[in-house]
């Protein structure tokens, strides 16, 4: 009897396909397939903070281009709000403060890039440092675009949003119309800015798995 229960657990084990595993532990990719998400997600809110740091020194750099722009421009007897261009004769005209919003632009857009390359997108495949740049740059644009619009709306003195001149008198830093304006653009276009860099320009490509490098 004794040995026909070993032969009938031994049939037992035999009849279990090769390689099967308990059923408790076919419970846990279920549970690692939960955690996945999880960790993504958690990956994306820390290297959205990490933007947004990146992008807090960023605007510090854009403001003290802006204002040297600016102040440069006073020298020359040149207000920002001086038209720089008229557009093919018609009554839109690109100002002083867009030529500096721009310069300004670019300027942080490189300070923004290295960081986020070497610290909030840090990977262990990088690309070229010139691919990512390029596509970090045209992502920026649209930033840009946001920028230049919300400071034509701020402080052209038609504009229905236009910021009140009562407290905006331009008579100080603190009170200048067109770096308030700078500013608030710049803030507005920070969302977009990420989305098209963590999907387009810092993405990873080919058959390399995404690995984050975390910081100890």
């Amino acid at each position: 009897m004794g040995a026909a229960m070993g032969k009938s657990a031994g049939e037992g084990a035999a009849s279990l396909p090769q390689g099967s595993v308990p059923s408790d532990s076919a419970e846990q990719p279920t549970d690692a397939s939960k955690a996945a998400p999880k960790q993504r997600y958690g990956t994306v809110a820390r290297q959205f903070f990490k933007f947004g740091l990146v992008g807090g020194t960023g605007v510090i750099v854009n403001l003290i281009v802006v204002i040297a722009a600016r102040k440069m421009g006073l020298s020359l007897d040149t207000n920002e709000h001086d038209v720089f261009l008229n557009l093919l004769g018609t009554r839109w005209n690109i100002r002083y403060s867009h030529v500096y919003a721009t310069l300004a632009f670019v300027v942080a857009n490189i300070w923004n890039f290295q960081l986020n390359r070497s610290w909030t997108f840090r990977t262990e495949h990088r690309p070229n440092w010139f691919r990512q740049f390029f596509p970090f740059l045209f992502a920026g644009i649209s930033s840009l675009i946001v920028s230049l619009i919300v400071i034509t709306v701020l402080t052209n003195p038609t504009s229905p949003l236009a910021l009140p001149e009562s407290i905006f008198d331009d008579s100080t830093g603190l009170r200048n119309r067109f770096y308030w304006a700078n500013l608030i653009g710049v803030l507005l276009g920070t969302p977009a800015n990420f989305v098209i860099n963590k999907l387009w320009t810092f993405r990873i490509k080919g058959n390399h798995r995404e690995k984050i490098v975390l910081e100890p």
